[in-house]
Parts: C-alpha cells; sequence; structure tokens
C-alpha cells in the first residue's frame, strides 16, 4: 500500500471509533485502536483537512469528535 492509502485506512479507523465512542483524547483513539501515534496523527490530519473533526480543550485534555 502507498503512504496516502496507510493514511486513509488510519482516518477510517478513526472516524469509525469516534462514530462509535463519541468523543475522545489522542491517548484514548491511539490506545483503542492500536495505531501508532504517528498514524492516529496524520489520520486526525486527514479528517480536519476534511472538515470532519471538532477539536475542544477540557481542561489540558484535547478532545475530538466528529462534526
Amino acid at each position: 500500500m502507498s503512504e496516502n492509502t496507510d493514511i486513509g485506512v488510519s482516518a477510517g479507523k478513526i472516524w469509525h471509533y469516534l462514530d462509535k465512542n463519541g468523543s475522545s483524547s489522542v491517548t484514548k483513539i491511539t490506545t483503542d485502536t492500536g495505531l501508532g501515534k504517528n498514524d492516529v496523527q496524520r489520520g486526525i490530519g486527514w479528517l480536519a483537512k476534511e472538515g470532519k473533526l471538532v477539536c475542544e480543550l477540557k481542561g489540558r485534555i484535547e478532545m475530538l469528535s466528529l462534526k
């Protein structure tokens, strides 16, 4: 697979995780999906570029959810 395909697959896993579980921290997403930190960051970037994510700070923790 190409790098773009890998990033797209990671983005899909993150999207499905957030769709099922709702708002979550990057740490929780990384732990629960089994994706590496870099793959999660790249997938988040992909979803953010497509306008599919909401990022909110709750205290010192950044929470991600779907739009």
